[in-house]
Parts: C-alpha cells; sequence; structure tokens
C-alpha cells in the first residue's frame, strides 16, 4: 500500500521543502514503498488531489501517516475530514490513517540531537531548556510536551526544563526562559518541537532572544517514525486479514 504522508502545510516555502526532504528521507530508508505528500492547507499538492492521483494509477488502498507531533484539531478533525470528502468521491477506495508520529522515544532522541548540533549536552547545571512546541486548545495534546519536558528535568542534569507554546497556550518562550532564570539558569537553550521552519518557530526564535541557542527543527530525522507508524497499521492488517 502506498504511504500518503500529510503536513499542515505553511505559507512559508521552507516548510513545504523540509516536507520534501523529510518523504525523501522516507523513501531511502525504504526503496521499494510508494511514498506521496500532500497538505492539509496553504501549501500544495493537497490531500484530494494526490488521493485522486493515486486512485488513478489504480491504488485502492493508501496508509496515511500525519505528518504531525500531536493529536490536536489538525488530526482529530481536519485530517479525517478531507479523508471522508475522498473516499465518498473516489468509489472503492480505502484510507487507513495511523497515530501522530509523537509522543515517541525517537522524536525525544531526535529533539535532544538536534539540541547536540548547537552544543547542549547534558549535564550543564547552568543551563536552562526551554522545550518549543506550536500550542493547542487541546489540553491533552498540551500536556504531552509538558510531560517530555518534567521529565528530561528529573533526568538531563541542566538548571530546569520548562515546556512553552508558540500559539494558543501559555507560557511563551520568553515566559518560560524567564522563569528558568529565576530558578538561576544562566544560559538559555531552546528545543523546537516543530516538524519544519515557519511562521511559528521564527516567533520561538525572536522570543528566545539573542543570547539563547535554538535547535532546529525536527525535519528529516522523524523518517524512521514516519516508517514506524506505517509498519504499525500494515502489520495489524496483516494480523487481522
Amino acid at each position: 500500500m502506498p504511504l500518503l504522508g500529510v503536513a499542515h502545510g505553511s505559507r512559508d516555502p521552507r516548510s513545504a521543502a523540509t516536507v520534501g526532504r523529510l518523504l525523501s528521507g522516507v523513501r531511502s530508508l525504504r526503496p521499494s514503498l510508494l511514498v506521496r505528500g500532500a497538505f492539509l492547507d496553504l501549501s500544495s499538492p493537497r490531500v484530494f488531489d494526490v488521493l485522486g492521483e493515486l486512485y488513478a494509477d489504480g491504488h485502492r488502498e493508501v496508509v496515511v501517516v500525519p505528518l504531525l507531533l500531536g493529536r490536536a484539531y489538525h488530526a482529530r478533525v481536519d485530517l479525517p475530514g478531507l479523508l471522508d470528502e475522498a473516499q465518498g468521491a473516489l468509489p472503492h477506495l480505502s484510507t487507513t490513517v495511523t497515530d501522530v508520529l509523537g509522543p515517541d522515544p525517537k522524536l525525544e532522541d531526535a529533539l535532544l540531537a538536534r539540541l547536540g548540533e548547537v552544543g547542549v549536552e547534558p549535564g550543564d547545571p547552568e543551563l536552562g531548556v526551554v522545550l518549543a512546541a506550536t500550542g493547542s486548545s487541546h489540553a491533552r495534546a498540551n500536556a504531552r510536551v509538558i510531560d517530555i519536558a518534567e521529565r528530561w528535568a528529573h533526568t538531563r542534569g541542566w538548571a530546569g526544563v520548562r515546556a512553552a507554546f508558540a500559539s494558543t497556550a501559555t507560557p511563551d518562550v520568553a515566559a518560560a526562559a524567564a522563569a528558568l532564570r529565576a530558578r538561576g539558569a544562566r544560559r538559555i537553550a531552546v528545543a523546537s518541537y516543530f516538524l519544519a521552519p515557519g511562521l511559528l518557530p521564527d516567533r520561538v526564535r525572536a522570543q528566545a532572544g539573542p543570547n539563547a541557542v535554538v535547535a532546529e527543527p525536527l525535519g528529516t530525522a522523524v523518517a524512521g517514525v514516519v516508517l514506524d507508524r506505517y509498519d504499525e497499521v500494515t502489520a495489524m492488517a496483516q494480523r487481522t486479514a
């Protein structure tokens, strides 16, 4: 079955380019698998168009992997609505949607690796780390980010770790950094819990200020997680066949 990776989309061309590189990474890990990409909004191609192309090529079963880090509104509402529309218009099309990418230990490893790229290592008692994510009106999605920050705070040997959000939820990065400094952190680093560059990662960087180090978004580092999600649903389909 083809894999259709569906990202949110952005007016920032860096975002779509990063998603393209991510899916190229998935293809390189699994050359025999047909991998396509689509977007919910703001970027092209759109989900319905790519499903139509796959359908025209004779595919009637597609595994859809949401390239989303949390189960917020886009995963719970937007994507299912678009897939229902496609299945209504394309007879006998069957789509199986995997879980979102996070939370996952591999994502945490990737976040820590990104921090390592900007010189951040565990065991620095003068460093405060902000784990910055998009933010959601869905409290459970935010809680999963907070859980990671709290776990890091107890295991990484830093002065402290705080979750922060670029939209909708609080605190923002500036407030989280101020709280860490109040706890004794002399320097601030930001882990970017984002898939790709864009408006919100840029906002995080601006709020962090010129003296903070800011890690890059996850990007191609999550290619293996994308395949894990695909394999989870295909293995289940084989067991129930």
